[in-house]
């Protein structure tokens, strides 16, 4: 497989400094020749364009949202470099970098797919709009911007309209869900297993439903976002925004096993790794090793 890595070190998402530097740890980590070492072609295509903005204009675009205009610009970059290895019949890895980024790689894989899944492993909903954050942090936004909600801008980024159907939205993992995403949850239905639906029912259950729901909706291709703070605390102090109770390393790679073999994924994420807060590079080598994992899996 011909696998395309590209690097998007940006902050502004989660308006915390270090996860910028993301993308160029795992490359001075050989994450190149560890994804090569199962027999995949990687090409590095270099990291997405991001510009320096002064703090004090954070607000500058908009009131309610920190540097807006500089994510959609990024993202939109970053949307077509996705479009454009995947019409190439490349598989994009997109490493960052904050989760703000996941709106340009599911708006570059929906412009392709249009019956696109995208499979959402965090700890987080990322289903918040400028009228429900509590923070301004557009790492908390893309998910609901990719199915139509939020921000026109940011809902019509790349291309015009949603970029996913909510029943093709797969949030597994989520423990730290504010009110108004839990709400946006149950009125619309969304596929949902949380942190305590998997410890709850078993990890396998939750798989035997996940893929059902899969085969339910006829979906071809499958976008696949994972921010490491899907993981317990204990196991990624590297991140911006480490929850109590998350998974654990083995769950984590069974729930990947699950998508992937599958044969559906074309395109990944791997987000918010922060080394400027890790503990002796753990979450360095965790991140490492769920991406060797995935790229085994991969054929």
């Amino acid at each position: 497989m011909v696998v395309n890595l590209i690097g998007v070190p940006v902050f502004w998402g989660s308006d915390q400094k270090g996860v910028d530097l993301g993308p160029n740890d795992l490359r001075a980590h050989d994450i190149e020749r560890v994804i090569e070492n199962h027999d995949h072609t990687v090409y590095d295509l270099g990291n997405i364009y991001v510009k320096d903005v002064e703090e004090s204009l954070k607000y500058s675009s908009h009131k309610k949202m920190k540097y807006v205009k500089e994510i959609m610009d990024l993202n939109t970059n970053l949307a077509h470099a996705v479009y454009c290895s995947l019409k190439a019949g490349s598989f994009p890895l997109v490493i960052g970098g904050d989760h703000s980024l996941g709106l340009g790689s599911v708006s570059g894989a929906s412009k392709l797919f249009k019956d696109l899944g995208v499979v959402w492993i965090d700890a987080h909903g990322d289903i918040n709009t400028h009228e429900t954050s509590h923070t301004g942090n557009i790492h908390g936004m893309p998910l609901s911007a990719a199915m139509g909600y939020g921000f026109d801008s940011l809902v019509n980024l790349y291309y015009q309209g949603r970029k996913v159907e909510m029943e093709n939205v797969f949030l597994i993992g989520a423990r730290d869900l504010d009110e108004d995403e839990l709400a946006f949850i149950e009125s619309h239905n969304l596929n949902v297993w949380t942190t305590e639906y998997i410890q709850n029912h078993g990890i396998d259950k939750t798989l035997s439903e996940v893929v059902s729901k899969f085969k339910e909706r006829n979906i071809s291709h499958v976008h696949l976002s994972f921010d490491i703070d899907v993981l317990d605390k204990t196991l990624v102090p590297g991140t911006g925004t480490p929850v109590d109770n998350g998974l654990t390393v083995e769950e984590s790679k069974a729930i990947l096993k699950s998508v992937l073999e599958t044969r559906l994924v074309s395109s990944m994420d791997v987000v918010e790794l922060n080394s400027l807060l890790d503990s002796d590079g753990l979450t360095l080598k965790t991140t490492i090793d769920i991406i060797d994992y995935c790229f085994s899996l991969l054929k």
